[in-house]
Formats: structure tokens, C-alpha cells, sequence
């Protein structure tokens, strides 16, 4: 599915390349390669997974329009995706989503859906808006086909690494789509994912180590807006149990500084979630003289991003 996924793919998508910092390295004391996610299409990772599973639909299903629901990523993505294809797309997206990956949503032709993320559901709400219109609903990260896109990642990863590399590959990880997809790609190559997420909502972490899924106690208070989920999912899960390392956490402030020395020295913009994997590879060292971290989005609001320039 991941090779049938990057062929569909083919010309819609950037082949994003991989980075070093000399002065990146030094701060670590390891090489870290950063593969650029965040110079993809929609600014993140997620133009993969939904122009994958878009691109998969039958034409006349596909004619009839798509929804999903997002923090922001994943809706332009799909967004994106459904223009390109001429069908309508609805998005069902958190309020308190950052203001540029809303209006970057609309402006791509879709129909944005606001919610209140504490006090309503994103999944009932998608799922009554799809029985009505007939849309077919593309989830942002359990659904085959998007972890088949996000895989591609690692395919151009084994291209583009030295041969015969082997280490860790660190991944933002939110509901598991990207993590599992890339765990996928790369089995059997002598390279192992281990997911990273913001401190105090680590749910793929704490279910790696527990061996079942287990939610996080709230739904909101991380800067890491895009990797904010309940809990891993259904199918990403048994994926990341059985091919993925233990998981990794870090704090937000260690996301905001990762954040700033992606900028300074790749002159690279990442929002924070982007840069948990980053900041994994800085301040958490592990095995392995070098290591990869993936740079999975920069859809980042200005206000934040200044706020980060003058702390760090």
C-alpha cells in the first residue's frame, strides 16, 4: 500500500531532503539528520497522507466529497487534495486551532466547521455532517490509506540514507499515522522509530510501555497543538507495538527551543508539535552516533513563533 501510495503520489508531492548543522550536532553530541517535512506542500507532513487517501477513493464516491476533522494539518492536507480533484471538502476543526492553519484551511475552498475541543466531539460531529451530505470521512491518522501516504516518508528515507544505515528514526507522534507509516516503510532495514510527544500527553508512550492503549488525562494545554491527541489509534497502535522503540517525551519549552535552533541553524520554520523529534534528538540523548528526526510541520502562528525568537 505504501508503493501504490508513492506512485499516486508522484509529482503531487515534494521529496523533501535531509539536513545538518555542524552546530546542531555539537549541541547533541551526535549528527542528526533532519528530514525537512515542514518544506512539503500545506507546510507539513500531512499533504501526504491526504492526497493518499483521496487519490484512493473510487471517482464516483470520490465526486461526491470528502470530510475530515483536523487541528489544522491534516485539514489542509485533505483540503488541498479535494480541490486539486474538483470535490468539495468539509473540515471539522477545534477553535482554538492556530488562526493560520484556519485561514490557510479556507483558503484552500474548504468549509471550515468550528467546535469547542473540550466540550464537544470532533468524531460525532464529522460523522453526522458525512451521514447527511454523503461525504466520505478521511480520519487523520486511522485510516490505511493516510498511514500508507505518511509511509512514504520512510521510502525516501532508505533512498536517501547511507546504505546500509541503522538507528533511531524519531517521529512526532500524535494519534500514530505518520510513526506507524514510517515504522512500516522501514522494517527490516536496520533503522527503528520511536515516537515523541509533548510531557503530560504521551499516550503512545505510555501504552508502548504498558502494551495497551491508554488515553491521555486531558484534551488540551500543550503548545503542541498538532500532535495533541486522545490516544493512539486503533490501527496505528498494534503497528507501533510491534515495530516501534520505547517513546520519548519532551517538555514544550524543549519543543520551543528546538524550534528556534531549527531556525537559526537550518533556517528551517517548524511549529511546535514539528519539533518534538528535534528536540528529542537535542536534549535526550540516546544510542548511535547519529540519529534522524523527523521535522513533520511549520505551520507555526506568528505571535508564538516571536514569543519563542525572544525567549531562546
Amino acid at each position: 500500500m505504501i508503493a501504490a501510495a508513492a506512485g499516486r503520489l508522484k509529482g503531487h508531492i515534494r521529496h523533501t531532503p535531509l539536513l545538518s548543522s555542524p552546530a546542531l550536532d555539537a549541541l547533541a553530541g551526535r549528527g542528526i539528520l533532519v528530514k525537512a517535512e515542514c518544506l512539503q506542500h500545506t507546510g507539513s507532513f500531512k499533504a501526504r497522507g491526504g492526497w493518499s487517501a483521496v487519490s484512493a477513493l473510487p471517482p464516483e464516491v470520490r465526486a461526491r466529497g470528502v470530510i475530515a476533522y483536523s487541528s489544522g494539518n491534516h485539514a489542509q492536507g485533505v483540503a488541498r487534495a479535494a480541490a486539486a480533484f474538483g470535490i468539495p471538502a468539509v473540515i471539522v476543526m477545534p477553535s482554538d486551532a492556530p488562526s493560520v492553519k484556519i485561514g490557510n484551511t479556507r483558503a484552500l475552498g474548504a468549509e471550515v466547521v468550528l467546535y469547542e475541543r473540550a466540550s464537544e466531539s470532533r468524531e460525532e460531529i464529522g460523522g453526522a455532517i458525512a451521514a447527511e451530505r454523503g461525504l466520505s470521512l478521511i480520519r487523520p491518522y486511522d485510516d490505511p490509506e493516510v498511514i500508507a501516504g505518511q509511509g512514504t516518508i520512510g521510502l525516501e528515507l532508505i533512498g536517501d540514507l547511507p546504505e546500509g544505515w541503522s538507528g533511531e528514526v524519531l517521529v512526532p507522534c500524535g494519534g500514530g499515522g505518520l510513526s506507524s507509516g514510517i515504522a512500516l516503510a522501514l522494517e527490516g532495514s536496520g533503522a527503528r522509530v520511536r515516537t515523541v510527544e509533548p510531557a503530560g500527553f504521551d499516550d503512545a508512550a505510555r501504552s508502548l510501555a504498558a502494551g495497551e492503549i491508554l488515553a491521555n488525562p486531558r484534551l488540551s494545554g500543550t503548545v503542541c497543538d498538532a500532535i495533541q491527541t486522545p490516544q493512539p489509534g486503533r490501527i496505528t497502535f498494534p503497528i507501533l507495538r510491534r515495530l516501534a522503540g520505547p517513546g520519548l517525551a519532551v517538555s514544550d519549552d524543549e519543543a520551543l527551543e528546538a524550534m528556534i535552533l531549527a531556525f537559526r541553524h537550518l533556517r528551517l520554520v517548524l511549529e511546535p508539535g514539528g519539533a518534538v523529534a528535534l528536540a528529542a534528538a537535542l536534549f535526550h540523548p540516546g544510542p548511535g552516533d547519529q540519529v534522524v528526526a523527523i521535522a513533520s510541520g511549520g505551520n507555526v502562528d506568528e505571535a508564538i513563533f516571536a514569543a519563542a525568537l525572544t525567549r531562546f
